[in-house]
């Protein structure tokens, strides 16, 4: 069980958030209307971790009928790591996924094999007529996606091979709300096998590969190896999601300073 008394809202190193922006209601008729116009060309959900925006992408995916979701989560694509990640791959039901599980645990995938990959499962969600939805909390992997003009260009890729015209999402959870929903559900990663899910990846990645990925993957790894007591790394690692929540928040809402319009909601 995670300690309450130390995984509360007011933990130490955790600044308090800004003044969250009114929600909006989105309209999904609307949006697909929009969509079949030219008007926008992607569908971007955004949001910090455990916000809820994978459910309400699932969500608004079956609403708009016809419509696939594309992974901005730069640790999903490792095979593997399922639990640690979040992929939650039972939420989406029969709504198509890509970018989810296409590269071995252990390996290193640059900001610029994400943008070709994106790239490649973009046209081809295109060229079926479906409606492409991003969808993740990983900020440099968003704008590689859908602000390419701030990267170098290494893929090679031509400007049209990207969205022009994508309409933001953001799923809106109040601190409070935020801090509630990360323990609960690192409770529950840990009841479902969190720390086996490490111990067998240990078989065949290194310590230090493991690692690099941080988070469950940093705090975990250090546990297994005895570096950590249990206790330990429960505190150690909720706070470690808590203060990446925050990070996640900060690149969002400067998004928006540098001019991005993103439609906030209750999920």
């Amino acid at each position: 069980m995670l300690n309450k008394t130390q995984l509360l809202p007011d933990r130490p190193g955790i600044p308090p958030m800004a003044k969250l922006p009114d929600p909006e209601v989105i309209d999904p008729v609307a949006l697909a209307e929009t969509y079949a116009s030219g008007d926008i060309d992607l569908i971007c959900v955004v949001g910090p971790t455990a916000s809820g925006k994978t459910r309400y992408a699932v969500q608004l995916a079956k609403a708009l009928g016809h419509a696939e979701i594309l992974s901005a989560d730069s640790r999903q694509v490792y095979v593997g790591m399922d639990i640690g990640t979040g992929k939650d791959l039972g939420e989406y039901g029969d709504v198509p996924y890509h970018l989810i599980d296409i590269v071995p645990a252990g390996s290193k995938f640059n900001i610029y094999q994400y943008q070709a990959a994106f790239a490649e499962a973009y046209a081809d969600v295109r060229r079926r007529g479906a409606i492409p939805i991003l969808c993740g909390g990983s900020g440099l992997y968003i704008e590689s996606a859908t602000r390419a003009y701030k990267f170098e260009k290494q893929n090679g890729l031509p400007d049209e091979a990207l969205p022009q015209k994508p309409y933001y999402i953001g799923t809106l959870v109040s601190r409070e709300e935020r801090v509630a929903r990360i323990d609960r559900r690192l409770e529950e990663r840990l009841k479902e096998g969190l720390v086996e899910e490490i111990r067998s990846l240990l078989q065949t990645v290194s310590a230090q590969d493991l690692m690099y990925y941080g988070l469950e993957y940093k705090f975990v790894t250090q546990y297994v190896l005895g570096e950590l007591s249990y206790d330990d790394m429960v505190i150690s690692l909720g706070n470690a999601i808590h203060q990446f929540a925050k990070r996640q928040m900060t690149w969002f809402r400067g998004m928006e300073r540098d001019g991005v319009k993103i439609h906030w909601t209750k999920p």
